[in-house]
């Protein structure tokens, strides 16, 4: 492929590096050239055009994104229609993430013009779930190029989803004297709720004593009705012979691991009884949050065969989360005391409103999108920017005379992407995080902004904060600097979604009610959230 300025009497099937003016037209960015379009180039006075002309052999970048991806699935995996150079993979079923790093690697070895990114290995993920994306990054490469890929994946499954299969679990749980009966009750339920990703369900519980021969027969009855046994000791296990292990041979199985390099998870225990897996959990197990049990439990429920030496394997990319319910004082992590700053998303077209902009809908007489960001201002944030394009002048009227710095999207047309961009770069260079407002959801309140700023604090501004009711993820977010790049690499209506829940971040979600679901996106939602459109 040549790259670079194109003359008119040449230009005919060039893609086009910018966007141009033509004829009262304009060519967006990867337009095709037609002849008339160069007719059009030519009476507006131009003569030539910088742009991308195939050569014998190239593809196109969408054929070339589309002929690697179709390359890549094994199993649980769609393969999405290829668009300005991308194709997205994603899963077809709930499940754990299997990736061949060592082909990726290889395969993005071959040339810079060919990417290909995915979730972490073993990453759980769900159906629907966006699990790797293939980017060329010219207009068109050499097909050349195309078939080395393409044959390094020949008969290799390069990314899969290994399916959750519903599992028949039991619990076994031993009691000590103080192990009230409130601790043994939210156990199940939480456990219950984790089986419950994968369809699978609690079948038998049993009550022991904290004596490994009690526990022996109780696994082994267990053992007979379910396709699992997970054990949840009253005293931390401190030794591969303590009571879980020792109970579990006692039993007649095999103890395959004690002990993993996952905090919190340390004190798991892993082992076979009646060829059926058995965990002894760690006590961090107890709390629905995160941690080594789930690693464990995930792999196991989707069919993977978990040795001591995969155990072993997990001490690089840990979770080291702090649980302040750990009986030994642990070292905090201290608060991070530099600034967050927001970002004001207020530059869509409000394409569902029939013609009328939502963000400068009245509220109590007061535009929306100034209503949203005057709360920004007056929460903790060091700094607010606003991002304007639909109707930019309109919305810089909006928010005249508030200490909001406000910056254009000039490719608002193009969605979300472009508006983040925007908002990441006009960013101090000494913000830590990014707090990311929808110019739409006229419920969040100051007090809920300083929430999810004093939590980005608390986890030493490295963490993705999310807003959330009743367990579900909504709005606002903030981003750690850490994922500024990533945004960097977003296109089109995506927002960062896909980076909040790709596991390279830790994630603290925080309870903020039900202003992280009210937005605005259609006149009815509109008029009940109290709302008046203008022209």
């Amino acid at each position: 492929m040549k790259f670079g300025p194109v003359p008119l009497d040449r230009a005919v099937g060039a893609t086009l590096a910018h966007a141009v003016d033509a004829g009262g037209r304009r060519l967006r960015k990867a337009h095709v050239l037609t002849a008339s379009d160069v007719e059009d180039l030519r009476r507006s006075g131009l003569g030539e055009v910088v742009a991308a002309v195939k050569e014998p052999g190239d593809l196109s970048e969408d054929e070339a994104a589309g002929a690697i991806a179709a390359a890549l699935p094994g199993g649980a995996v769609d393969v999405k229609a290829p668009a300005t150079g991308r194709v997205n993979l994603h899963a077809s079923a709930d499940g754990v993430f299997v990736v061949d790093k060592a082909l990726v690697d290889a395969i993005n070895a071959v040339d810079p013009a060919i990417t290909l990114a995915t979730v972490a290995h073993y990453a759980r993920v769900t159906r629907g779930q966006m699990v790797a994306t293939v980017k060329i990054i010219p207009f068109a490469v050499a097909g050349s190029l195309v078939r080395r890929v393409t044959a390094l994946a020949a008969g290799r499954p390069v990314v899969s989803v290994m399916p959750f299969a519903p599992h028949r679990v039991g619990i076994v749980q031993t009691v000590l004297p103080g192990v009230k009966d409130s601790v043994l009750a939210k156990t199940v339920k939480v456990t219950a709720e984790r089986l419950s990703r994968s369809g699978s369900r609690v079948v038998g519980e049993r009550l022991t004593a904290h004596d490994q021969n009690a526990v022996a027969g109780a696994l082994a009855e267990l053992a007979r009705e379910s396709d699992m046994v997970v054990l949840f000791g009253a005293s931390a296990m401190s030794d591969p012979d303590d009571v879980v292990p020792a109970a579990i041979r006692a039993a007649g199985g095999d103890v395959i691991r004690a002990g993993m390099p996952v905090d919190p998870g340390n004190l798991i225990a892993l082992g076979t009884l009646a060829g059926k897996p058995v965990i002894g959990a760690p006590g961090c197990a107890r709390s629905p949050k995160e941690n080594g049990f789930d690693w464990v439990l995930d792999r196991i429920l989707a069919g993977i065969d978990v040795t001591s030496a995969d155990i072993a394997g997990m001490g690089v990319g840990g979770l080291l989360m702090e649980i302040p319910s750990r009986p030994q004082p642990r070292e905090q992590a201290p608060a991070t005391h530099a600034p967050v700053e927001a970002i004001v998303l207020a530059a869509g077209r409000s394409s569902r409103m029939g013609g009328g902009n939502k963000l400068l809908a009245l509220f109590d007489g007061q535009p929306l999108v100034r209503r949203v960001a005057e709360r920004a201002r007056a929460s903790r944030a060091a700094r607010v920017v606003a991002v304007a394009g639909h109707q930019e002048a309109r919305v810089r009227e909006a928010l005249a005379g508030l200490d909001v710095a406000v910056v254009a999207n000039p490719d608002f047309t193009a969605g979300l992407a472009g508006s983040l961009k925007a908002g990441i770069a006009a960013l101090s260079p000494s913000a830590s995080g990014a707090l990311i407002v929808l110019g739409d959801m006229p419920d969040v309140t100051t007090a809920d902004l300083d929430r999810l700023i004093a939590a980005f604090a608390r986890a030493g501004g490295a963490s993705v904060v999310r807003a959330v009711h009743d367990g579900k993820r909504g709005n606002p977010v903030i981003l750690p600097r850490a994922v500024f790049p990533l945004v960097a690499t977003l296109e089109g209506d995506t927002g960062a979604r896909h980076i909040v829940e790709s596991g390279e971040q830790p994630v603290v979600d925080v309870e903020i009610g039900a202003g992280a679901f009210v937005d605005v996106d259609t006149p009815e939602a509109l008029r009940l959230a109290g709302g008046v459109l203008q022209d």
